[in-house]
């Protein structure tokens, strides 16, 4: 789908998102008064009805606005644990398939960064492009020397679009109204606003997101099974990303039209865990946009890793957290935990000691129950189970709502593992996940001269 709007005025914009929240609030409150006077036989289906109806007009709105209020549709539809399947089955088109831009809207966005039209660049250029989010498309274009590639072409003044969309976020709370009237429960935080919006502002760099490339590629080249994309820089520039095209399906795309065995979902699904696990510990940063759509699976199970815009680098006090939980240190007394819980929550641990136990508590059980072999449990973890997506969103909840506040690293981390655990429940794998982590212990101390 094309849209032919012109770039949208930060007054329309405006106008456009506190309607959406009014018109959910108005509908929610109708539906609510008409709950009244049904009988409870028929209360399913009305519910069914609003929810679909909901998330249609959230869709349509959010792919049109793009930017901010649509990276938030692409957040909510990977809550599989929480959301109704209506509302699923629209946010899931967020995705990669929001309305692009006119043909003539990206060849002239592409001539004002280049300096040249696509035509004189490429031996062939496809108008259309393949893919379409929240801050630009992606096109199929072939190099002058024969090489296929796919040239993303950033939307016009996304940026500033960003930094004016998340003042108005803020005084409006849609995030709260979006997530409370598409079935979602639990309010958005505004640690994980904070975090989204310097997120999608660094995405907008895409030299920046060329060095996140190159940086990943090289660290990951040993690994058979993953491909990672190459960047032409004499192509590309702060707007506009040239990089070798990636084979295979986003994963949603994958899954419905190949039938896969669970055998094979079991393999993508450990190659999934392994990949975050080596991310975290090798290198210390993770390729942090989690949705579905940026893992292109082959038939082979092989993963091509696309996307890198948004990219964290973690402290060393966050490196000592993970090693923290992987050496299971609360078994080696309450020093440890209390020392744990200050890397999470910082001051708020000290101030608040009996919270900040109780919580450590639901995290430990939390990772037991995700590696359960070394506590001598069941070792194979069921992710095709809601159990896991629950269990965490539960605890990060409770943690937002009633510390106040978080370790920026802890949020940006959560945000990404909950990804993570909804791709693995999206293949409904079943893994042995204390397994995956001693293979991965084995590779760590074979390239330890390599950590950063």
């Amino acid at each position: 789908m094309v849209s032919k709007e012109r770039p949208q005025t930060r007054i329309g914009r405006s106008l456009r998102i506190g309607r959406l929240g009014l018109s959910l609030t108005g509908s929610y409150l109708g539906y609510q008064f008409q709950n009244l006077f049904l009988k409870e036989s028929e209360r399913p289906g009305k519910r069914t009805a609003f929810q679909k109806s909901a998330a249609q007009r959230i869709r349509k709105e959010l792919e049109s606005l793009k930017g901010p209020v649509m990276k938030l549709g692409q957040i909510l539809s990977m809550q599989s644990h929480m959301l109704p399947e209506e509302a699923l089955s629209e946010l899931a088109n967020l995705q990669m398939r929001a309305p692009a831009m006119h043909p003539t809207l990206a060849r002239a966005q592409f001539k004002a960064s280049v300096g040249k039209f696509p035509e004189e660049v490429f031996r062939e250029f496809t108008p259309e492009p393949f893919a379409a989010a929240s801050l630009g498309q992606v096109h199929r274009a072939v190099t002058k020397a024969g090489e296929k590639v796919a040239v993303k072409i950033q939307y016009p003044a996304i940026r500033t679009a960003i930094e004016h969309d998340f003042k108005l976020l803020r005084s409006v709370s849609l995030p709260g109204r979006l997530t409370g009237y598409t079935g979602l429960t639990g309010p958005a935080t505004e640690a994980m606003t904070a975090e989204l919006e310097r997120g999608m502002l660094q995405e907008t760099d895409y030299v920046n997101e060329g060095r996140n490339i190159d940086a990943f590629r090289e660290r990951l080249k040993f690994l058979n099974y993953v491909c990672v994309p190459s960047v032409h820089w004499d192509l590309s520039t702060d707007r506009v990303l040239c990089m070798s095209f990636v084979p295979g399906e986003p994963l949603p795309d994958f899954l419905a039209r190949n039938k896969p065995s669970q055998e094979l979902r079991n393999r993508i699904g450990i190659r999934l865990l392994e990949l975050f696990n080596l991310q975290l510990h090798r290198m210390h940063q993770i390729h942090a946009d989690p949705h579905p759509g940026n893992y292109l699976i082959d038939s082979d199970g092989r993963i091509g890793l696309v996307d890198f815009g948004c990219v964290k680098k973690f402290s060393q006090d966050f490196i000592e957290l993970m090693r923290a939980f992987e050496e299971r240190a609360w078994l080696r007394g309450d020093e440890h935990v209390r020392r744990m819980a200050h890397l999470i929550w910082g001051l708020a641990a000290s101030s608040k000691p009996q919270l900040a136990r109780k919580l450590m508590d639901q995290a430990i059980a939390f990772y037991e129950m995700l590696f359960p072999g070394a506590s001598g449990r069941t070792a194979i973890v069921d992710f095709g189970s809601d159990k896991v997506l629950k269990t965490m969103f539960r605890i990060w909840d409770d943690t937002c709502v009633q510390t106040k506040t978080v370790n920026p690293g802890f949020a940006f981390y959560s945000r990404a593992e909950m990804g993570l655990y909804n791709l693995l429940h999206l293949l409904r794998a079943r893994i042995n996940t204390s397994a995956v982590l001693e293979k991965f212990y084995e590779q760590i101390d074979d390239h330890r001269k390599l950590v950063c």
